[in-house]
């Protein structure tokens, strides 16, 4: 199944989810299929990464951040991404992404994504993304606002807060 097509699924059956407060998981299930798969016969490091933009959509959606980037036509702009691939997804294999907010800075957001087969960990990744709006990038505190949250922020890991400093992170 494309990706395209996994979207429009996804939207489909988006209000038969329940919502997520800000600091939630969101868990998708999918299933690796022939146009997932690399020449290698599993899943294309490639197609991680896209399946990855679902769950950032879902986990926004479901927190109610999708309404809000709707109503101010704020866009989401991934700055940075790292991951890890531990084991191979093979054909028609079933997966789950789990997609959480780690934490954020006056301008980052930083997301972990976790691929999960069995309750095995099979990829990981972290995501740094900003939002921006006609009036240029969207502090984070706007953000939290539109979706109710008042509280601190989560202590990002140690090994994030490197890889944002190598990114150029801490609110730049």
């Amino acid at each position: 199944m494309t990706l395209l097509g996994r979207m429009f699924w996804k939207g489909i059956t988006l209000k038969a989810r329940p919502p997520l407060a800000p600091l939630e998981a969101s868990r998708l299930c999918f299933r690796v299929w022939p146009t997932d798969l690399d020449i290698n016969l599993h899943m294309n490091n490639g197609r991680y990464l896209g399946v990855m933009d679902l769950g950032r959509l879902d986990l926004a959606f479901r927190t109610g951040l999708g309404r809000a980037l709707t109503r101010h036509r704020w866009k989401p702009l991934v700055g940075g991404l790292t991951m890890r691939y531990r084991r191979s997804l093979e054909l028609f294999a079933r997966y789950e992404l789990h997609t959480r907010m780690l934490g954020w800075d006056a301008k980052w957001c930083y997301l972990e994504q976790r691929f999960l087969k069995d309750g095995e960990l099979i990829a990981e990744g972290v995501v740094r993304l900003l939002f921006r709006g006609q009036e240029g990038n969207i502090p984070t505190t706007n953000l939290l606002r539109e979706i109710g949250y008042e509280g601190p922020a989560p202590d990002l890991p140690k090994s994030v807060r490197h890889w944002a400093e190598g990114c150029g992170g801490n609110g730049r």
